[in-house]
């Protein structure tokens, strides 16, 4: 009778042993979902009026642009970003919103509003070559010891001398 209340007991702690281990296991399995970029909050880009918000009301009410044109700086854009990751897998984005706001250059007023999303991106191939570097390649030991005869390992004092350009040693 003993050996027998030991069995179920022994297999009434294996089975919770199981379930707690197969929880544990579909637990690490679960999306983690993650937000980047510009996150609307108070007013949604889209709510803007063309021809009647400037630059000031637009930063007031949607805060700084995630950037703005490198060749325009009335231009800015606002970008969000969702991922999704499971488990071992690579994030996949899963939703980007881009809307872009152009302004008149004299009078700062709103004057585009163009909204751009996932479907709108293309993917763009990168050339994967790499330009040789002319020189001889250090071994880790050769650049952990090469500079230990010439006096560069302490920091120099002379540092800001009228004068002096970056790289000449005072003697």
């Amino acid at each position: 009778m003993a050996s027998i209340l030991r069995t179920t007991t022994f297999q009434r702690r294996l089975a919770i042993a199981s379930l707690a281990a197969a929880a544990f296991a579909i637990s690490g399995c679960t999306t983690i979902t993650s937000h980047s970029g510009y996150q609307a909050i108070d007013t949604n880009p889209t709510d803007l009026a063309v021809g009647t918000d400037t630059k000031s009301t637009v930063r007031t009410k949607l805060g700084s642009p995630s950037v703005t044109s490198t060749f325009d700086p009335n231009v800015w854009f606002y970008i969000s970003q969702v991922k999704a990751r499971a488990a071992f897998r690579r994030p996949q984005v899963i939703k980007r919103d881009i809307v872009a706001l152009g302004f008149d250059k004299e009078t700062e007023v709103l004057k585009t509003l163009d909204t751009l999303s996932l479907k709108d991106g293309k993917v763009i191939a990168f050339n994967g070559r790499e330009t040789p570097t002319r020189g001889r390649e250090m071994t880790v030991l050769e650049q952990l010891l090469g500079s230990v005869g010439r006096g560069t390992m302490l920091p120099r004092d002379d540092t800001g001398v009228p004068g002096s350009r970056p790289g000449d040693r005072r003697r």
